[in-house]
């Protein structure tokens, strides 16, 4: 029997992404019965569903050996998509003649700390924060990139932050950086939150050409006037008079443009910014730093923003593509895991040209039409009902 029609459109991407040259077929295979089983609804994350939602013919325990010890390399598997997805926003950028976002965050992978009896926990684990939680959870950090315009949001890259490997963040949000190919035609801005904006990872955007906004700390050291003081302690003598009020989108902010030197750097912008309905303390105070001095407050707070769509990737990453649902545990299989996500994730936005949750109403309806119109043709054929009970996983 032919195999399922939606099995096609992954091989058509499959083959615009030019896989077909460095992946065996076996390899390919694999590959397009994950991806049709990560974007079926209630897919958990197990190797059991990537089994029964695929329809593979296999035995389960190809999966495992795909993922743990099958000779194919993962990195090329992105060094493939990425110029890729760089292309398609690229030309977004162009067309609606807007500038390009690239955000850094990261996020947790929780997973059950494993007993001390364990025989095999799952590589890679340890104590991370939770800003989310307040208090440190069990499991993988992850610091991933995104590229995006104002309609459109890619994940580009990621890395896995491990303590005892002695690298930072801020070390891997600068090695992820420089794959990004950019010509000088169009703006970057580098969004981040409070966590990233070091001297060194914004020296690192500023030496490629691309600009940074991002949230700061309000203990920031600020020097209005050549005296060195905290953000939120400048805050207390600046008044409602001394503050103009920018819409963004739908919220309306106090904002006072504070131009010089900070802890850092020699010379940007800190907008220090309050919600119209909240009064001007230092609890309620945001700061908001661009090295650009040509941007316009409302343009800094319009561009910060979009620095959202790396938020909405993570909790949609998470409930509807598994990316925390694994249960292999050696650290190749994981990182593997993360890949096809993260492929998944990206052939999802593509074909339906919008954003993630689109993509996978639209996958999902398609599989549904696609196992109707099996099984319609199996019957056409006089296929007994066992025979395609079988090869739908019913049996």
């Amino acid at each position: 029997m032919n195999r399922l029609a939606h099995h096609q459109g992954i091989h058509k991407f499959f083959f615009a992404l030019g896989l077909a040259l460095h992946f065996s077929k076996p390899v390919l295979k694999h590959l397009v019965h994950i991806i049709d089983a990560l974007t079926t609804k209630g897919f958990s994350g197990t190797l059991t569903d990537l089994h029964h939602w695929s329809f593979h013919p296999n035995h389960r325990t190809t999966f495992s050996h795909f993922f743990t010890k099958s000779p194919w390399d993962e990195e090329t598997l992105l060094r493939k998509l990425q110029p890729w997805i760089l292309h398609r926003i690229k030309r977004i950028a162009k067309r609606e003649n807007q500038p390009l976002f690239v955000s850094i965050d990261d996020t947790i992978c929780q997973k059950t700390k494993p007993s001390s009896r364990a025989a095999h926990a799952i590589q890679g684990c340890g104590w991370h924060f939770s800003h989310k939680d307040h208090q440190s959870v069990w499991g993988h950090s992850l610091v991933w990139l995104m590229v995006h315009t104002f309609t459109q949001a890619f994940p580009f890259a990621f890395r896995l932050y491990d303590k005892k490997a002695g690298r930072s963040k801020i070390d891997l949000a600068i090695e992820m950086l420089s794959s990004l190919k950019v010509e000088p035609d169009r703006p970057v801005y580098v969004l981040m939150d409070s966590w990233y904006p070091s001297k060194k990872l914004i020296e690192a955007c500023l030496s490629k050409g691309f600009h940074v906004i991002a949230m700061l700390k309000t203990n920031r050291i600020l020097y209005p006037k050549g005296i060195a003081i905290q953000a939120k302690q400048f805050a207390r003598y600046i008044e409602p008079k001394d503050t103009r009020l920018v819409t963004v989108g739908q919220e309306r902010c106090r904002v006072y443009r504070y131009e010089g030197a900070i802890h850092g750097l020699d010379d940007a912008v800190v907008l220090l910014a309050w919600k119209a309905d909240q009064p001007m303390t230092p609890e309620h105070l945001h700061c908001v730093l661009s090295p650009d001095r040509e941007l316009g407050d409302e343009d800094i707070l319009r561009y910060y923003a979009q620095r959202w769509s790396i938020e909405c990737f993570f909790r949609q990453a998470k409930d509807q593509l598994k990316l925390d649902g694994y249960r292999v545990r050696h650290i190749r299989a994981v990182k593997r895991y993360w890949a096809v996500v993260l492929l998944a994730c990206v052939y999802s936005i593509a074909e339906s040209q919008q954003d993630l949750s689109t993509g996978l109403e639209l996958l999902r309806s398609r599989k549904g039409h696609s196992v109707i119109e099996f099984i319609y043709d199996a019957a056409k054929q006089d296929i007994p009902i066992d025979v395609i009970k079988k090869q739908l996983r019913i049996a």
